[in-house]
């Protein structure tokens, strides 16, 4: 297993969980300097029945590349595309396009982290159609269970996690409460959590909005028990994880529909997804509705808990690597 581990990014994350619930001979990198870990690849990767790549880094080049020359198969666990998220973010960098193209190219299998992310794939990299698959994210039911706390929740109040990033379409969900609170007298706010972006600047004109920032996570499961409705109105978010937190926390859920996460749910209705991200007056009719409805209690109904453990994803992630392994090149 090639990947970090440590900082507690969402791919960290991942990265631990696996590692948590994969065989005890399981081989990781123990080192933090590049050259050691580069040492680490070597010596380590002819050991290896298969060596997944989970992340993306420059060091994946080395070790894929190596892994090509000890006659090793090969995957890449993609959780993201960093050139498209770039490009829609505003800060396109040739050099990381370039590391991720190369990683792809290079690798066996490419496994993506939601079967919504494996169909984007096959659209915009058709030219490796046949490697693309999916393994999508566990979910540490357990662990959400820990975020219930007592507070007083403010019926009015929405929230919404991603900062000023363009790809979160944050702006999008303040015109709705523009118009929400313009039209039905109603004075609803929303709060953001997230760091600074290209959209910062516009979602603060807004006077309803507070703008909380980068917060501790103790203080983000507050702001959601004190909140009725959390959207996620994203345009691409190969995941995401922060609706189930949120879910956990007893908000309301409404989620555009490129969200990977909705997978977890047996099923979801026309009322809790955005279909159109850039749609203010679709995104108003939804709080709307689920302002009078809700669907906090049917959503936890439907969770697949079962299948979608770390447990259970770790098995399928097994199943997935060991047909790389013997497929013939």
């Amino acid at each position: 297993m090639i990947g970090d581990y440590r900082t507690g990014t969402g791919p960290a994350n991942v990265t631990y969980n696996y590692l948590n619930c994969l065989p005890k001979q399981t081989l990781k990198l123990n080192a933090t300097g590049k050259w050691q870990r580069a040492v680490e690849i070597f010596v380590k990767t002819p050991q290896a029945d298969v060596v997944l790549c989970s992340g993306y880094s420059k060091q994946n080049i080395l070790a894929l590349k190596w892994a090509k020359i000890c006659h090793k198969r090969s995957a890449y666990l993609m959780h993201g595309c960093v050139e498209h998220e770039n490009a829609i973010n505003g800060v396109p960098d040739a050099e990381m396009n370039k590391v991720e193209r190369e990683t792809i190219r290079l690798t066996d299998a490419i496994l993506a982290v939601s079967e919504h992310f494996a169909n984007w794939l096959r659209e915009h990299y058709p030219e490796y159609l046949e490697k693309i698959d999916s393994v999508p994210n566990g979910v540490d039911w357990d662990e959400l269970q820990k975020f219930n706390i007592n507070t007083t929740r403010n019926e009015r109040q929405l929230i919404s996690i991603g900062g000023g990033m363009p790809r979160k379409m944050i702006r999008y969900i303040c015109e709705a409460i523009e118009k929400l609170n313009r039209d039905t007298g109603e004075k609803y706010t929303l709060v953001v959590i997230g760091d600074v972006g290209y959209d910062t600047k516009e979602i603060n004109t807004y006077p309803f909005v507070r703008n909380r920032g980068i917060v501790p996570f103790d203080e983000v499961t507050r702001l959601l028990h004190a909140s009725r409705l959390y959207i996620q109105n994203s345009s691409f978010e190969t995941f995401g994880l922060a609706p189930l937190e949120a879910l956990a926390c007893g908000c309301d859920l409404l989620i555009s529909n490129e969200v990977g996460a909705k997978e977890v749910f047996r099923e979801m209705k026309d009322e809790d997804i955005i279909k159109d991200y850039s749609d203010s007056d679709e995104i108003a009719e939804k709080i709307i509705n689920l302002q009078q409805r809700g669907n906090h209690a049917r959503l936890l109904k439907n969770l697949d808990k079962e299948s979608t453990s770390w447990e259970a994803r770790t098995i399928l992630l097994l199943t997935k690597l060991d047909q790389i392994r013997e497929k013939k090149r």
